[in-house]
């Protein structure tokens, strides 16, 4: 008579879950322990989206879908045609879960309510006989020489003997699963913040706090750095997903930097500074006698305009008749070219991702299994991988925990590497 296969999953989070899942309805009789330090297990879930939750991005393409990912868009293409978007919706719909897609692209559950998700995974979790301890935390973790796995629980818990562990700790601010994976031979790439806004204090955005301008474009002066989309003034400063792009892209090279660098800011990304001067040329004549306050060609927010009018250098009251050259040229560059300081970082909202973590060419992206330690598989923000905003994050937690679950709940990780997709969608287990 065979022994229950035994697997730890370390880590509460999305990945964790949907590995822990995905391996005990593989294996209906393995022994599948979910640990989670906290009291409060998919937490990150719950906050996430301004609690609407992010679930996944309407981009069905792999090769497409990877272009939002600063590190792991190579090794996603395989597993993103496993296990994609497509399969996230059809997995939470048998489910009882039905998903929404916004104008963006964006894809949240229809109650708007990230309640919704977390219920979702903590029933399915049940369901599957996946054991769930809270407040269990791993302090080491071994490799024995019969091939199983030895994992010291905190809080004096004693030990726990795995024949599989799945390290799903996150991206988090401590070093977590990434340290335990370095015990085991990991190589660890730095982690540092991704997706986080800026720090700014100039009088020009001083009073517009939640004013959001819909298509504009920063960069990083003397750098490759670049991207477009909203923005929005915040009371520290600026954020919005433009902002939020810059600092995926940008993670390693603004850490560098120490978070303190220029900005360069277009509040319309479509003129260039020559096309913003002839745009203000032509307002000299088509409202020569108005105020230039008053008439904005770039359909900018009044109060931004207001702003941008006075930085310019333009008294009050001035007519777009009277407007000399020079102030219009300076108008101009405020509009497509206003400069700021930044001098900080926060995390967006309660949310926090990093860049870094196990080195991706020691994972087999097929199984999610570890190349260096036969039996560990990772899933998730403790590999180096990072989304931008948009619900990439969520989806490469998704896919890479379901691989790496599909493979644990295998007799030989290995044989879940065939047939994937056709085992995707929702009626799967």
């Amino acid at each position: 008579m065979s022994t229950a296969r035994r697997i730890a999953v370390i880590g509460g989070g999305a990945a964790g879950f949907f590995g822990a899942i995905r391996a005990a309805e593989t294996d209906p009789a393995a022994q599948v322990t979910l640990l989670e330090a906290t009291d409060h297990p998919l937490a990150k879930v719950r906050v996430s989206g301004g609690g609407r939750c992010n679930v996944t991005h309407a981009c069905f393409e792999p090769r497409e879908l990877v272009q939002r990912y600063p590190r792991g868009s190579r090794e996603l293409i395989g597993p993103f045609s496993r296990f994609g978007p497509r399969e996230t919706i059809a997995w939470f719909a048998a489910r009882g879960v039905e998903l929404k897609t916004e104008a963006d692209g964006r894809m949240f559950p229809v109650t708007d309510d990230s309640a919704t998700i977390v219920d979702c995974l903590q029933r399915a979790a049940l369901a599957a006989g996946v054991r769930l301890r809270t407040r269990t935390g791993v302090n080491a973790l071994a490799r024995e020489a019969d091939g199983t796995y030895r994992l010291t629980l905190t809080g004096g818990a004693g030990t726990l003997t795995a024949d599989r562990v799945l390290l799903a700790t996150g991206g988090t601010k401590g070093p977590g699963g990434a340290t335990l994976a370095q015990t085991l031979g990991h190589t660890i790439e730095p982690q540092v913040p991704s997706l986080f806004t800026f720090h700014i204090d100039d009088p020009l955005l001083r009073g517009l706090e939640g004013l959001a301008v819909p298509t504009a474009s920063v960069q990083v002066p003397g750098t490759k750095l670049r991207a477009e989309g909203p923005v929005l003034v915040t009371h520290w400063g600026l954020s919005g997903p433009a902002i939020l792009r810059l600092s995926a892209w940008g993670a390693r090279e603004l850490h560098g930097l120490g978070y303190t660098f220029p900005l360069q800011l277009a509040w319309s990304a479509a003129p260039t500074p020559a096309q913003a001067a002839a745009a203000l040329a032509e307002q000299r004549t088509a409202q020569a006698r108005k105020q230039v306050v008053s008439i904005n060609p770039f359909s900018l927010p009044s109060r931004l305009w207001e702003r941008l009018v006075a930085a310019a250098g333009v008294p009050d009251g001035a007519t777009w008749a009277g407007l000399p050259k020079a102030q219009a040229e300076r108008l101009a560059t405020q509009v497509t070219a206003t400069r700021f300081a930044v001098t900080g970082k926060s995390m967006n909202k309660e949310e926090f991702v990093t860049c870094g973590g196990v080195r991706l060419r020691e994972v087999d992206f097929r199984t999610m299994e570890s190349r260096v330690s036969p039996g560990l598989f990772f899933a998730g923000e403790v590999l180096d991988i990072d989304g931008i905003t948009g619900g990439f994050n969520f989806q490469a937690a998704w896919t890479t925990g379901w691989l790496a679950g599909s493979a644990m709940g295998c007799g030989d990780a290995r044989t879940a590497v065939s047939g994937q997709r056709s085992e995707a969608p929702a009626t799967d287990s």
